[in-house]
């Protein structure tokens, strides 16, 4: 997955604190592990080499909740969410980098490679097929948010349930702070530089912001976001941000990288369709929201922290008060307060 992990969460001392959060972090360890497209021996790129071969490979649980979610978001969506853009998404790695468009032959080529309806799941056997030679799957738009759903589902088993998991920006949150109703999120708006434009209280829940603010390039005088459109290969060229309020990580997560590539009014008419998952666009010209997010915004409760949004979380401090609170870190570093 290639992103820093953080956790935040309250435990009595810091040796249960070290052990919940070395637990939590080798379980996110075990899946970056599995649905990297960076490693060559993960589970996904082993998959990915049987591309065409006319069989179908049995994967692991995980693998399989993760492909079944997204195979029934590419279907609901028409393919605005597509797990088989990988293609695609290596060609683009490449044009940010030489800052100049694949040409429309090598478009062609990776195209030939690009379908979700050429991904084949076979429940009886928990195995899938990818029927086409030459076929990535990338699972960027969906597995940091299924990661977090596990760590946080992990720190619950060792007794943790007041905590925050933050993936690069898919946050997820169990029980609320103590004394809190919930955990203070605030949503960036489209340009990074600039200070939260709103605030979220939330708890049990997962909240996602997709857009270009810190990721994209300019080409040619056109500006081109990170995020594939399916159906044309290139990155989204209409300055956007979307923030997505589920009820966890692996809906929350790929349900912005999908209405990125819908847009406001086909993105709006099909969230209100998903229970319990709720939307903010922000573009250029104005925004759009379902009402529920302005009466999480107008929440007055007091909480102890607030954390930033789009593609980075900023927490505000690193200090930790043992017996009050446990912050821990990608290194596990716990000290006294």
């Amino acid at each position: 997955m290639g992103v820093d992990f953080r956790i935040l969460f309250y435990a009595p001392d810091a040796p249960s604190a070290n052990r919940a959060a070395e637990a939590a972090f080798a379980r996110v360890a075990e899946l970056d592990a599995m649905m990297s497209d960076y490693e060559p021996e993960s589970e996904l790129m082993q998959l990915c080499a049987t591309a065409g071969k006319g069989r179908a490979v049995p994967v692991s649980a995980d693998l399989w909740r993760v492909l079944t979610h997204a195979q029934q978001l590419a279907e609901a969506t028409d393919g605005a969410f597509d797990v088989s853009v990988g293609p695609f998404v290596r060609l683009w790695r490449q044009s940010r980098r030489q800052r100049k468009l694949p040409s429309p032959q090598l478009l062609e080529q990776a195209r030939q490679a690009v379908g979700y309806q050429h991904v084949r799941l076979l429940p009886e056997s928990r195995s899938v097929e990818l029927t086409q030679p030459a076929m990535q799957l990338d699972l960027g738009g969906i597995a940091m948010g299924y990661a977090a759903d596990a760590a946080l589902q992990e720190l619950r088993e060792q007794g943790m349930p007041r905590a925050l998991v933050d993936a690069s920006g898919d946050i997820v949150v169990g029980d609320p702070p103590p004394d809190a109703a919930g955990w203070r999120i605030g949503v960036a708006p489209l340009d990074a530089d600039q200070p939260p434009s709103r605030f979220l209280l939330l708890a049990h829940a997962a909240v996602t912001t997709s857009g270009d603010a810190f990721q994209h390039v300019e080409i040619g005088g056109q500006r081109y976001s990170h995020i594939i459109d399916p159906a044309t290969g290139l990155g989204l060229t209409q300055p956007r941000s979307v923030t997505v309020i589920a009820p966890d990580g692996t809906t929350a997560d790929s349900l912005a990288t999908a209405l990125c590539v819908l847009g406001p009014e086909r993105g709006m008419e099909f969230i209100g369709k998903v229970p319990g998952a709720q939307a903010l666009f922000i573009w250029r010209d104005g925004e759009q929201r379902d009402p529920y997010i302005d009466w999480l915004h107008e929440q007055e409760e007091p909480v102890p922290e607030s954390y930033f949004t789009p593609h980075r979380c900023a927490i505000e401090s690193d200090r930790v008060w043992v017996r009050e609170s446990v912050f821990t870190h990608v290194r596990y570093v716990i000290s006294e307060g």
